[in-house]
């Protein structure tokens, strides 16, 4: 048992846990913060995407110490239900999920690109969501989702 801290969602928190203990259960099971999901478990699905320093990271199989004095930052980080983030938001604009299961995960990649890309092509987009499995055939609506809340996002007017 040992003692970690980090922060998640901008609130510091400190956890006594097994080091090696999942990340996503630490998530999940100590913190309730439910909206991370457990999907296949083997890192192939990203239904448990988290951002770690900024940076999209599959959290079912990496150990609770390796985020030691990180920054992590969940879907229920990224907005609120009366202030959705404007990826969320254009989610909604564009019904781009049906059972909603894999859509916290492939939001956390999509805020991941517009991080480091504010203006990102199709074809950027797809490669960023690519390790993201969605079973309901959403796809094409979310691609037009994330370009949506690019462009609004930086202020342009939408097509």
């Amino acid at each position: 048992m040992v003692s970690i801290s980090f922060t998640v969602n901008g609130r510091p928190v400190r956890i006594a846990a097994d080091g090696d203990t999942p990340l996503l259960d630490v998530l999940r099971n100590h913190l309730d913060l439910t909206g991370t999901r457990f999907g296949c478990g083997l890192e192939q699905c990203g239904a448990c995407m988290v951002l770690i320093d900024g940076v999209a990271e599959k959290s079912c199989g990496m150990a609770l110490s390796t985020v030691a004095g990180k920054r992590v930052l969940t879907i229920e980080g990224l907005g609120t239900p009366t202030r959705p983030h404007p990826l969320q938001q254009a989610f909604i604009d564009e019904q781009a999920g049906q059972c909603g299961y894999c859509l916290s995960g492939i939001l956390i990649s999509a805020k991941a690109l517009l991080d480091r890309n504010p203006a990102p092509t199709r074809a950027e987009i797809a490669e960023a969501l690519d390790g993201n499995i969605c079973r309901c055939g959403t796809h094409r609506r979310i691609l037009r989702a994330v370009a949506l809340a690019a462009v609004r996002m930086r202020g342009q007017v939408c097509p």
